[in-house]
């Protein structure tokens, strides 16, 4: 059995469902909050040091350039540092000196990381380190090289 409602019926009810439904809206706040961690990119010439050591008392040289970029909160460090290097070098002193910004200087340690530059905050940096190997011997070395790029 199907009953019909005349239009004006039909539109009170719907006038008085529009009306419970408006005056039960309700209202709050939601805070979201959101984490961010740091980003780090890294670009070196090169992974591997070659040294021509002519004579033991003349140290040799070679160089790598880095493009570091780093994105992280105001005021966070950010860390270029140097791994513990597996030399063939015998008996040889492995130092860099830094170029750019931040950049240091120092000898790279078997036993722990060197670290080669330092920066505040996010940005891209471009530099070079220039190493020299103070060997005890005459000789063409290779030395492997790991620069690792650090943020919190």
């Amino acid at each position: 059995m199907h009953v019909r409602l005349p239009a004006a019926v039909v539109a009170g009810l719907l006038i008085a469902a529009v009306n419970a439904s408006a005056a039960e809206t309700a209202r709050s706040s939601v805070t979201v909050v959101a984490t961010f961690s740091s980003r780090t990119t890294l670009q070196v010439s090169s992974d591997l040091l070659e040294f021509e050591v002519t004579q033991p008392q003349t140290p040799a040289t070679a160089s790598i350039d880095f493009l570091a970029a780093a994105r992280t909160r105001a005021g966070d460090l950010v860390v270029l540092s140097i791994e513990p290097i597996a030399s063939n070098a015998v008996s040889s002193i492995l130092s860099f000196s830094g170029e750019g910004e931040g950049t240091r200087s120092g000898t790279v340690a078997a036993d722990r990381l060197s670290i080669a530059g330092q920066w505040i905050g996010s940005g891209v940096r471009h530099g070079r380190l220039v190493f020299t190997l103070h060997a005890g011997a005459a000789g063409a070395f290779t030395v492997p090289i790991r620069l690792v790029l650090s943020a919190p």
